[in-house]
């Protein structure tokens, strides 16, 4: 039954257009929250399923691909070491892209493949761009100054400042950062550790498409022997290329998880992922020393 159906209060009975669906299951409607309070008894086991079914629903929608990047408009890879984010721009540059520039304009001069600006010279003028970008509302900007301040790296090492700008580049969408802050958890660097906390930030992370969190989560239910959950979200991750993810599916192949149709399936997907962040620069770079 959706909300659509439902003309009456669940607990009274009564009709009209003030109703309000119940913020969880959208099964039924009540007049005020004293009627909600009243009903809740006999509505609790059938709202708590419904609820669940409908965060899975959620959850496990295949989310739309990483983005590209934006000079040779094939999808970005996976790998962080793989691209790049310029703080001039505020783009996140593949490393093929940067390696071509290079090559192509023969200069000692670095500059940025995407508005040209000059690279910074120092920590600081790289911080001092930064934190423009920060004040823009770049929640890239936000995650890389994060993940600074969780390495240390140009700046003191700092995990509550690291948690703090990842929080707020969550908040603009950036689901990278809560892969990040579901890690914290797990490892207890800068907060206590918390299992259920790391696989609340993961689920988010995944529904915004972040392939680490799905997979993650696909590790993490695999631990815990739920195996359907957990080949359901490696194959979405291995759908999107991750190595690790499709290797974990064809152990789940191997112990009859994983149906021969499931299976190839994940194996062409994965390929055409791949394929998609492929090409003769990239391999290029790889080979190089930016």
């Amino acid at each position: 039954m959706s909300a659509a159906d439902v003309s009456q209060c669940a607990a009274c009975g009564k009709g009209g257009d003030c109703l309000k669906a119940c913020a969880a299951c959208k099964l039924v409607k009540y007049c005020n929250v004293t009627c909600q309070k009243a009903h809740r008894p006999k509505h609790k086991k059938e709202c708590k399923k419904r609820a669940s079914e409908i965060f899975d629903e959620a959850l496990f929608k295949t989310p739309p691909p990483n983005e590209d990047c934006p000079i040779c408009y094939l999808r970005l890879p996976l790998c962080e070491s793989e691209k790049k984010y310029q703080p001039c721009c505020g783009k996140m540059i593949c490393l093929g892209c940067v390696y071509a520039d290079i090559i192509a304009t023969r200069s000692t001069e670095q500059i940025c493949p995407f508005c040209r600006a000059p690279a910074p010279t120092s920590d600081e003028a790289v911080d001092e761009r930064i934190r423009k970008r920060i004040e823009a509302g770049d929640a890239g900007a936000m995650y890389n100054l994060g993940c600074n301040y969780f390495e240390g790296d140009g700046v003191p090492q700092d995990y509550d400042k690291a948690l703090e700008l990842w929080h707020q580049a969550a908040k603009l969408g950036c689901a990278r950062s809560r892969c990040n802050v579901g890690h914290a958890y797990v490892t207890g660097e800068g907060v206590e550790e918390d299992e259920k906390k790391a696989k609340y930030h993961w689920e988010l992370g995944a529904m915004g498409g972040e392939v680490s969190a799905r997979h993650n989560l696909g590790v993490l239910e695999l631990d815990t022997g739920n195996m359907n959950r957990a080949m359901r979200h490696l194959m979405i991750s291995s759908g999107f290329g991750n190595d690790d993810s499709l290797t974990k599916v064809r152990y789940g192949f191997s112990e009859g998880y994983v149906t021969k149709y499931d299976f190839e399936k994940a194996l062409r997907a994965h390929k055409e992922s791949k394929d998609e962040m492929q090409s003769d620069q990239r391999d290029a770079a790889r080979q190089s020393v930016i």
